[in-house]
């Protein structure tokens, strides 16, 4: 019995020889549900149509987000978050840049700036720069509501996969079946008509009984 698995998209259970893997991810999907690279068009890397979403529709994240995500959590039971460079380091992930060391004028709160963002999207705004100490205090002005993720539509029809014809193996036609049937039955009867010889007698082949006499030896010239 042939080992069957069930693809990752539309669930369909298949034999494995139907189904290939995703370059990307790495699971096992049928050819209805994948597509060729789309980076580089080439027809040999298969990705699934999940990864090849996220390929395309790629979202830029900024290294702030996390300042972001940490001062609305804040925000739930205080109004003022006082901060070390260091910590804003650690909560970032990244290194602050020499800028946010040196002058006051890189922690405004501007729009204009991608990093202001990180804590004028959360409802927050510098209110205290102290860069002899390195540190930084934040006021929370504004509540921000947290935006959530759109919810898909319920699917209410089932889903109908696209009909994948399965080549079936070939087989041989009945005039190629009796003529390997009349070949193998030849073979049966030309060794079953053969004598038995016992020894090392053989007979000797036809066009030397024809050449030469049973009393004559052919030359060696």
């Amino acid at each position: 019995m042939p080992y069957k698995e069930e693809c990752g998209i539309c669930k369909r259970v298949l034999r494995t020889s139907r189904l290939r893997r995703c370059q990307r991810c790495g699971r096992l999907y049928c050819r209805d549900c994948m597509t060729p690279d789309v980076v580089t068009g080439d027809p040999t890397r298969l990705f699934c149509l999940n990864c090849a979403r996220r390929v395309v529709s790629r979202t830029t994240v900024s290294k702030y987000n996390g300042l972001t995500g940490y001062l609305r959590f804040r925000g739930s039971f205080t109004g003022t978050v006082k901060l070390s460079f260091a910590r804003i380091d650690g909560i970032i992930g990244e290194n602050l840049p020499m800028s946010a060391y040196r002058s006051e004028k890189w922690w405004d709160n501007s729009t204009s700036s991608p990093h202001a963002h990180g804590w004028l999207d959360a409802g927050w705004e510098v209110c205290e720069v102290n860069l002899k100490e390195g540190y930084v205090l934040f006021k929370k002005v504004k509540e921000v509501q947290i935006r959530r993720k759109r919810a898909f539509a319920e699917i209410k029809k089932p889903f109908t996969p696209v009909h994948v014809k399965i080549p079936r193996s070939k087989m041989p036609s009945k005039t190629k079946v009796s003529k390997l049937y009349a070949r193998i039955k030849n073979i049966e009867r030309q060794r079953t008509s053969m004598p038995a010889l016992h020894g090392s007698f053989r007979p000797r082949p036809k066009y030397e009984k024809k050449l030469f006499k049973p009393e004559e030896k052919p030359s060696k010239e």
